[in-house]
């Protein structure tokens, strides 16, 4: 049985790492800021759970804390990538070779408008 646990976690860490090492590759060959979001928002993320879970596996006391940081990670990451490429985009930072854009422009006409906010639209970009 520890023969079995043993090659279950040596599996989960070579994944865990495979995904880490796709994350960080993908992090600096994508040109812009909103594709390197995707790679270590999405794959990073799978690499560490896998990594977790191979600690839990191994050491049978870390389960509960393998899961409530599982839980943490994934619940937080694409709120926090959508909010990195929210404010990347509001700072003016434009995907390369996109085809369709449908968040509206937020560049100032009016200085009252406040800094990044299209005079006539509030902050969310929604006509007033």
């Amino acid at each position: 049985m520890e023969a079995i646990l043993n090659l279950t976690a040596i599996i989960l860490v070579a994944g865990g790492t495979f995904f880490s090492l796709v994350g960080v590759l993908g992090y600096f060959r994508f040109p812009d800021v909103y594709s390197k979001l995707h790679t270590t928002g999405k794959v990073g993320v799978f690499g560490v759970v896998f990594l977790l879970i191979a600690s839990a596996v191994r050491e049978k006391a870390t389960w509960g804390y393998a899961l409530v940081l599982i839980f943490f990670l994934l619940a937080s990451s694409p709120a926090t990538s959508h909010a990195i490429a929210s404010a990347a985009y509001r700072m003016g930072i434009k995907p390369d070779g996109r085809i369709r854009n449908d968040l509206p422009d937020f560049e100032s006409d009016d200085e009252s408008a406040g800094a990044g906010v299209k005079a006539g639209y509030n902050r969310r970009g929604v006509k007033k």
